[in-house]
């Protein structure tokens, strides 16, 4: 599941509406924002992509800049939406996955949201989530009032929105790594501070980034973690 920017082509990529997944809105900070499900499939592979889509949020030409590379204010919202509209619509679908994969800044509510809001939901409970951390990050901050967007319906704790408070590209991989059942690092140019702070985390299971990796070692870590 990704956003679907507007700079991904919907005719050469083939992407059509799931109709029977249409009618979600994504509620937040008492706004409610409709959320149109598209999906494609890749190429000699037999797996689908789903792209969230908002049209006052994601359809631009560029992704979270504009032609003059200023930063959108809006990119909290962005992150925020995308998130919570990840998750429901794992829930619409009612697939109960047995590993949710986060990679990157954008999906670090995610963890968070699996472990507090949706923590009662049927659909995820028996969930594991893992955190990638990767080398794209921003220097821009999400705005003064993240931690008041990001709180669904006041229903999350403020002990569990701290992590975030910051409201930058480090506090959303923290927060991200906090929550989840365990962390990778997808590549091999991350801030050194950040691997080891993050390669520390008690009771984490941790896979550190391999160039050489033929991708079993993920595989053991999936089975580990749906044990």
């Amino acid at each position: 599941i990704m956003p679907r920017f507007g700079i991904i082509n919907e005719r050469r990529h083939r992407l059509h509406e799931v109709v029977r997944l249409s009618g979600i809105n994504v509620s937040i900070d008492n706004d409610d924002y409709p959320l149109q499900i598209k999906v494609a499939s890749l190429p000699n592979a037999r797996l689908q992509v789903y792209f969230l889509d908002n049209e006052d949020l994601f359809k631009r030409k560029y992704i979270f800049h504009d032609e003059q590379e200023k930063w959108y204010d809006d990119n909290g919202l962005r992150t925020a939406f995308f998130c919570k509209g990840a998750l429901e619509t794992v829930k619409k679908f009612g697939w109960p996955p047995d590993i949710i994969h986060c990679s990157g800044w954008m999906t670090g509510l995610i963890p968070m949201y699996l472990k507090t809001y949706y923590k009662k939901e049927p659909v995820f409970s028996h969930s594991k989530v893992v955190y990638s951390i990767g080398s794209t990050s921003f220097k821009e901050k999400l705005g003064a009032d993240f931690t008041k967007l990001i709180n669904v319906n006041g229903a999350v704790k403020e002990k569990d929105l701290e992590v975030f408070k910051d409201a930058n590209n480090v506090a959303l991989m923290r927060g991200g790594a906090t929550y989840a059942d365990a962390i990778t690092f997808g590549a091999d140019h991350i801030d050194k501070k950040l691997v080891d702070e993050f390669g520390k985390v008690r009771g984490k299971k941790v896979l550190n980034f391999n160039a050489e990796s033929d991708l079993t070692d993920y595989l053991q870590l999936y089975a580990d973690l749906a044990r």
